[in-house]
């Protein structure tokens, strides 16, 4: 069973594309709660922005984002909102980040110095939630900036897998597809997301 009002969600989409408009905040209602617990989730990625944003904060900021998106670009699928969610959510969070850790900003005078880490490893994709490295911060910065530059399919199944936590059959149900295609995208992924760290 999928973790959110997959059906009632879609019927909206379906209606913001015939060109309902009051669609456009059932959407962000039937999305609310999977959409904060993969806010939170994100959030953990960056100390920075947490230790001064907590999660409501951020998640109204992407709920902004996402509502005048909504104007403006309709889904064909759940999983294509959901995906689209995930990166305005990922996109308000390094901007975020960004500020907290300019050169004026809270952070740039508040970070603990720490060791540098010279090259990306698999330990990477396991994030620290209590660094306030400004090394570490920055390169989980480009890490979650690294995930836009994958193809779409990849982008699809990490979106699923890695933020919003579903299964692989979960996943596999979603995009129509077998769950040893969830598993070739998914490793595919991971393999180029090290390919492109590691050119950073």
């Amino acid at each position: 069973m999928l973790h959110f009002k997959s059906q009632e969600l879609s019927t909206s989409l379906e209606r913001l594309r015939q060109g309902d408009e009051s669609a456009r905040l059932e959407i962000l209602q039937s999305a609310k709660d999977r959409l904060l617990r993969l806010t939170s989730k994100m959030l953990k990625d960056f100390p920075s922005v947490h230790r001064w944003e907590d999660t409501d904060d951020v998640f109204q900021n992407a709920c902004l984002r996402l509502h005048r998106s909504l104007a403006a670009v309709t889904f064909p699928t759940v999983a294509d909102f959901f995906r689209f969610a995930s990166s305005l959510i990922r996109r308000e969070l390094v901007d975020l980040s960004r500020h907290y850790q300019g050169p004026l900003g809270h952070g740039a005078h508040q970070a603990k110095h720490g060791s540098r880490t010279d090259s990306f490893t698999s330990d990477r994709l396991n994030p620290g939630t209590d660094t306030h490295d400004p090394q570490q911060i920055i390169v989980w910065t480009e890490f979650h900036e690294a995930i836009e530059l994958l193809s779409d399919d990849e982008r699809q199944v990490f979106d699923l897998l890695w933020y919003q936590e579903l299964t692989q059959p979960e996943a596999a149900e979603i995009l129509n597809v077998s769950e040893r295609t969830i598993q070739r995208r998914w490793q595919l992924a991971r393999i180029r997301l090290q390919e492109l760290l590691a050119e950073s």
